[in-house]
């Protein structure tokens, strides 16, 4: 794993553009092992579900809230993540609101409408958004091809638009996203095995369908700021301070997700979105 030390430009960088990059954060064993995990973990696998885009396509996700001493947990709970994420956040504790493991298999893979993490985790009763961000770490390569992140470059100063439901995802409100579209650059975040991206809660992302013969699979946690307690919010990971582990525990010993890991079921899926 490689020991983040954000500097003072990335900081910046992150505050302007509303996410960062980081290469290579994970090295070859440290993804294969994690992939491996991925596709084989029963409980990750029996506990995932589809979420149909408008044109029927869709993307398989599994959704937990508590990081435990799997595989997952000790990388969501790493000295360097927690940091890094630290680092972006500022003063507060860092507390885990939920990870998904996103599966958008080839030719069938569906797409993310434009959107906001925080135009629905408003819903939850977080008051504060920039006391929350995403890590996403790519599994497999993430490329235009394969429906990678797009992100509009600095759209997280334009704060929440409204967001409604499209099919079974939200969306956000289309004609102040075309407004936003002819005034931020939009960035392809193409990632390889290994690299993850911060992004901040109100900066507008989508991704196309995976369109392409490879899939793009990827691992994403959300981090949270204790004192950002949410008023509608059932579970409380989200305010619960982690408990860090050193950067190597990643590799210790294979341990699964256990199946009875506070995942989210389908039916209960009203106001988290993915991308």
């Amino acid at each position: 794993m490689n020991n983040i030390q954000l500097s003072a430009s990335q900081k910046a960088q992150y505050n302007e553009d509303g996410y960062l990059i980081i290469r290579n954060f994970l090295n070859a064993e440290e993804v294969a092992l994690l992939y491996d995990h991925a596709t084989k973990d029963d409980a990750l696998l029996s506990n995932a579900w589809d979420l149909n885009d408008q044109s029927g396509k869709s993307t398989r996700l599994t959704l937990w809230f508590t990081p435990g001493d799997d595989n997952f947990g000790l990388l969501v709970r790493s000295e360097s993540l927690v940091s890094a994420v630290q680092a972006l956040l500022g003063e507060g504790e860092v507390c885990h609101f939920h990870s998904k493991l996103m599966q958008k298999e080839p030719k069938v893979g569906g797409a993310w409408e434009w959107h906001q993490d925080y135009g629905y985790w408003y819903k939850n009763g977080f008051l504060y958004p920039d006391a929350l961000i995403s890590v996403m770490l790519a599994l497999t390569q993430a490329t235009k091809e394969n429906g990678c992140l797009q992100v509009l470059k600095g759209s997280h100063k334009m704060g929440r638009f409204e967001h409604n439901f499209v099919g079974e995802q939200q969306g956000a409100d289309m004609p102040f996203v075309e407004e936003a579209l002819k005034r931020c650059e939009l960035v392809y975040a193409e990632l390889n095995p290994g690299d993850v991206l911060f992004f901040h809660s109100n900066i507008l992302h989508m991704s196309e369908g995976n369109l392409s013969d490879k899939p793009r699979w990827s691992f994403i946690s959300a981090y949270n700021l204790s004192y950002n307690v949410p008023f509608r919010e059932k579970s409380t990971s989200c305010i619960t301070p982690l408990q860090t582990v050193p950067d190597e525990a990643i590799l210790t010993d294979a341990v699964t997700l256990s199946a009875q890991a506070d995942f989210l079921r389908k039916e209960n899926e009203i106001t988290l979105n993915i991308k």
